[in-house]
């Protein structure tokens, strides 16, 4: 990847809907070669996507934790069930295997205390092989992807 590539990337970190004729002028080429570029990029799995920024609380998900999962014991059955049921919740935002302790730390999205409280309970919970959870909840968010942060 040379500068004009790097260019590409930045200006589509940050408004992934720009036209691709504006998108060319603002790194200094032509439509054409810009266009073959992003293509490129998309091709070479530089670019992975373009998505949409929801703002959480129109569609009742401004409520955010975070949740540290440790798992009674590393065994490969228990942890394809976990992860792969972690996986398939809505609420799961983010999800990561660490190194160290906790085992896991999942970043959920529910409308308040009370939705948190059930999918917890009601989910989290009800996976096998689960040792201890540990909630923290956000009191201000100084810098996220989704606020441009």
């Amino acid at each position: 990847m040379d500068s004009l590539d790097h260019a590409i990337i930045a200006e589509l970190e940050d408004n992934g809907r720009i036209s691709n004729v504006e998108l060319a002028e603002k790194i200094g080429l032509t439509p054409g070669p810009c266009l073959r570029r992003v293509q490129r990029l998309e091709h070479d799995g530089v670019i992975l996507g373009y998505r949409a920024e929801i703002n959480p609380a129109a569609v009742g998900r401004n409520f955010e934790v975070l949740l540290d999962v440790d798992l009674e014991g590393f065994r490969r059955p228990v942890v394809l069930e976990f992860e792969e049921t972690m996986e398939s919740f809505d609420e799961v935002l983010e999800l990561h295997r660490l190194f160290g302790s906790p085992d896991y730390h999942v970043r959920i999205a529910v409308e308040g205390l009370e939705a948190y409280e059930r999918f917890l309970t009601e989910k989290v919970m009800a996976i096998p092989g689960i040792a201890n959870v540990n909630s923290r909840f956000p009191m201000k968010i100084l810098k996220s992807l989704r606020t441009g942060g």
